[in-house]
């Protein structure tokens, strides 16, 4: 059974990304964000070489993905949020949206964490500290609430 403990946690600048380790986020991202969610958007943003992108992996595949982004002096953004399909519903979210916090914290320790999150996910975000901050709002199609950790 594949756990957290046997798997490789990389936070890394996009310059430290290996060409493997991108086409692996890259292609992760497209598989969940627009064929499984059927929602056309720029996922290449233009953001990925400013943001840490931390990986989850296990030998060379990718489990699980986050990228944190300094967007104010005194705030980080958590976003693109990814679990694999066949990891899905055993805990790991929760894990994941942990690691991310901390290293959020450990980079810009005095930094305000914020997120975006699908409305139907809002309460697994509650259960991890975030509070949210906005009404529910339409982004590309779907509809999310802002968030901030408590």
């Amino acid at each position: 059974m594949l756990t957290p403990a046997n798997c490789h946690v990389r936070l890394r600048s996009f310059d430290a990304l290996s060409n493997a380790q991108l086409y692996a986020v890259l292609q992760l991202r497209s598989a969940v964000f627009v064929v499984e969610q059927q929602c056309i958007y720029a996922d290449i943003d233009n953001a990925d070489q400013q943001a840490l992108h931390l990986l989850v992996q296990h030998q060379q595949q990718l489990l699980a993905y986050g990228r944190l982004l300094q967007v104010a002096p005194q705030q980080v953004r958590i976003g693109r949020i990814i679990i694999a399909a066949d990891w899905r519903g055993q805990g790991h979210a929760r894990w994941l949206i942990g690691l991310l916090r901390t290293s959020a914290s450990q980079c810009w320790p005095d930094a305000e964490i914020v997120l975006s999150a699908q409305t139907h996910l809002q309460h697994l975000y509650a259960k991890c500290g975030f509070h949210a901050t906005s009404e529910p709002y339409d982004e590309d199609g779907i509809s999310h609430v802002d968030m901030r950790f408590a």
